[in-house]
């Protein structure tokens, strides 16, 4: 419950059925504090539950016609692909640089009170790396156009079981599993992070106060 009104708080999530969003939805639905969860899905979640509403939406160009149907005291945005499932960089950049710009739209528009938005460890604007720069960019667009506490969490590699296989990420979890304590000091920040682990920092970050914005990888864990 929120420490100032004592009342129940309620959540939106985008991007609900990926890695992150479907730990998210867990968490959200197992938090006492939380009494309805909007999901805006492309493709139904197999999952009832009285907390959850689920609002389908195939074109996310027309997020905006669902405006009156997101408010909301905290938005979740876990929108995210690779290069090689959108298809093209440019296909890349439609999902991860343009859908959090109209969620942040929504979310300056309705003066919803939190935003969490999931961008990438390395995310760099100046950027000579394409995915990189993209989500630089993603950060400073949300930042220019939403103005309430905003959050932004930078995991490395994402471990957990996704719906989609991926071959070089299974051979890199692999390696995390087993190798992952090599990377400590400056380079722990690179160490392989559980979905779960994310989604759960997130939801605790959605109440910390404004003065950081910035929570890379290697902070996730100790916020669960």
């Amino acid at each position: 419950m929120t420490p100032e009104t004592g009342t129940k708080k309620s959540a939106v999530v985008f991007g609900a059925t990926g890695l992150v969003g479907k730990e998210l939805i867990t968490a959200l639905l197992e938090n006492n504090d939380f009494e309805r969860i909007t999901a805006v899905v492309r493709n139904p979640l197999i999952l009832t539950d009285p907390k959850l509403k689920q609002i389908k939406l195939t074109e996310f160009s027309k997020l905006m016609d669902l405006k009156d149907k997101l408010r909301a005291g905290v938005y979740f945005c876990s929108i995210g692909t690779t290069i090689k499932t959108a298809g093209s960089k440019e296909a890349f950049a439609r999902v991860d640089l343009e859908i959090p710009k109209k969620i942040a739209q929504i979310a300056e528009a309705l003066s919803i009170p939190s935003l969490v938005a999931i961008s990438s460890i390395g995310a760099d604007a100046g950027s000579s790396n394409f995915y990189l720069k993209t989500k630089g960019e993603m950060e400073k667009a949300v930042r220019d156009i939403y103005h309430g506490n905003l959050k932004f969490v930078r995991p490395s590699l994402l471990m957990g079981n996704r719906d989609e296989f991926r071959f070089g990420e299974k051979v890199s979890v692999a390696f995390m599993k087993g190798f992952g304590w090599i990377f400590a000091g400056s380079f722990r920040k690179y160490r392989g992070i559980y979905a779960r682990d994310v989604a759960r920092s997130m939801i605790k970050i959605s109440d910390l106060p404004p003065d950081k914005m910035i929570f890379e990888s290697d902070e996730l864990p100790g916020l669960v």
